[in-house]
C-alpha cells in the first residue's frame, strides 16, 4: 500500500509537472506496465483529479482543471522558489497581487516543513527587495497573454505607444519576458509580417481572438537577450558600438541590462553595443560608465565626441582678464585742483 501510495503521488508530480503525457511515456518514468498507469490513473480519478485521455497513438493523459484546486506537490527547490517568488510579488511587481501574494505566502509556509521554513526564513531575512516606479500591469492581462502562449492562439489587442498612439495588432504570441518591473510580449505580428517586442502593460485585449497557429522558429535563442537588446539599441534611432576598458565583469557590474549589450574581448576590453536619441546623449551616456572607451561605429560619434571636449575645454578655461576702463578711470584719483572748498 505504501508502494502504491508514494506511486501515486509520482504520477501526480508528473502529471502537473508537463501539459500532456503518453501511456508509454508515464510507465517508462515509473518503471510500471501501461497497465499499472491504467489502474493509476483510475484511483487519482476516484480521488477528485480530473485527468483526462486522448485514445489513439497520438493520445496521451493530461490533468484538467477541477472543481477545487488540487494540492499541488512540489520538491524542495520548488517550495523554496515559490516562497520566495511570492514573497517578492508580495512587495509590488504586478497591479492588485500584493494582498493575495501575503495570503497565499501565509498558506505555503503554514505547510512548509521545518528544514525548509529555515531555509525560507534565513534568505528573506538578509534580502531587501529594491522596486522602482515602474509601470503596474494587470494580472489578467499578463494570464490572458500566458494563455494565448501556452495554447498557441492568435492574439488581437489595442497597443499604445510611448507617444500616445493606439493601433490594434493581430500577432501569435510566443514568450513573456520579464526585465526590471517591465514586462515583455515577444510575438510575431500578422499585419506587420515580422517579429516585434511589446510592453504588456500598454496592452489592452480586444477580443474574440483568433484561431491557433503553428509556432514559428522564435527570432533568437536566447529571447531575454532578444529583449534586453530591444530596448536598449534597436528601439533607438542612434546606435553605437564602443571598446571598454575594462572587463566583460567590471562593466556589468556598473551597466544595467537596459544600457546596452556586452560582449568580452579579452580579460581588459569588452564591447558595449547601445543606443540612445542623439549622438551627443550617446556621449554622455558612454562618458558616464566611468570608462576609458574607443569609438568603433559609427565614425560620426568620434566628431561628437570632438564637439563636446571642445565644448567642455572652454567651459574649463579661466575667464579672460579684465580689460582697463577707457580713460584711464582705474588710476587711484588724486586730490582735486584748485582752491578748496572751504578757502
Amino acid at each position: 500500500m505504501l508502494e502504491t501510495s508514494a506511486r501515486l503521488l509520482r504520477l501526480l508530480s508528473l502529471l502537473q509537472a508537463h501539459r500532456e503525457w503518453s501511456g508509454a511515456e508515464l510507465a517508462g518514468r515509473l518503471d510500471v506496465t501501461p497497465r499499472t498507469v491504467r489502474r493509476d490513473i483510475d484511483r487519482l480519478r476516484e480521488l477528485g483529479y480530473p485527468v483526462h485521455s486522448t485514445p489513439g497513438t497520438a493520445g496521451g493523459y493530461r490533468l484538467g482543471a477541477g472543481a477545487e484546486l488540487p494540492p499541488l506537490l512540489l520538491d524542495d527547490d520548488e517550495a523554496v522558489a515559490v516562497s520566495v517568488g511570492l514573497r517578492t510579488a508580495a512587495a509590488g511587481g504586478v497591479e492588485g497581487i500584493e494582498e493575495t501574494s501575503v495570503r497565499a505566502l501565509a498558506k505555503l509556509e503554514q505547510v512548509l516543513p521545518h528544514r525548509l521554513r529555515r531555509r525560507v526564513g534565513a534568505l528573506n531575512a538578509v534580502t531587501v527587495p529594491m522596486f522602482g516606479g515602474g509601470p503596474r500591469v494587470d494580472p489578467d492581462v499578463l494570464t490572458e497573454l500566458a494563455h494565448a502562449c501556452r495554447d498557441c492562439h492568435r492574439f488581437r489587442f489595442s497597443y499604445t505607444t510611448h507617444d500616445g498612439t493606439v493601433s490594434r495588432r493581430t500577432v501569435e504570441p510566443h514568450r513573456l519576458v520579464c526585465a526590471r518591473r517591465y514586462w515583455y510580449l515577444v510575438a510575431w505580428d500578422v499585419d506587420r509580417a515580422d517579429w516585434r517586442t511589446y510592453r504588456a502593460d500598454r496592452i489592452t485585449p480586444t477580443p474574440p481572438h483568433g484561431p491557433r497557429f503553428t509556432p514559428r522558429t522564435p527570432p533568437a535563442e536566447d529571447l531575454a537577450a532578444y529583449v534586453r537588446q530591444g530596448i536598449s539599441t534597436r528601439v533607438y534611432p542612434s546606435r553605437a558600438t564602443v571598446l571598454l576598458h575594462a572587463s566583460l565583469e567590471q562593466a556589468a557590474e556598473r551597466l544595467s541590462p537596459a544600457a546596452g549589450m556586452l560582449e568580452p574581448v579579452d580579460e581588459r576590453h569588452c564591447l558595449l553595443r547601445t543606443g540612445a536619441q542623439s549622438l551627443e546623449l550617446m556621449v554622455l551616456h558612454i562618458v558616464l560608465t566611468g570608462f576609458d572607451f574607443e569609438v568603433r561605429e559609427p565614425p560620426e560619434l568620434l566628431g561628437t565626441v570632438r564637439e563636446v571636449r571642445d565644448r567642455l575645454t572652454r567651459a574649463l578655461a579661466p575667464p579672460p582678464a579684465a580689460s582697463p576702463p577707457p580713460g584711464g578711470a582705474d588710476r587711484t584719483p588724486g586730490p582735486p585742483s584748485g582752491p578748496s572748498a572751504g578757502s
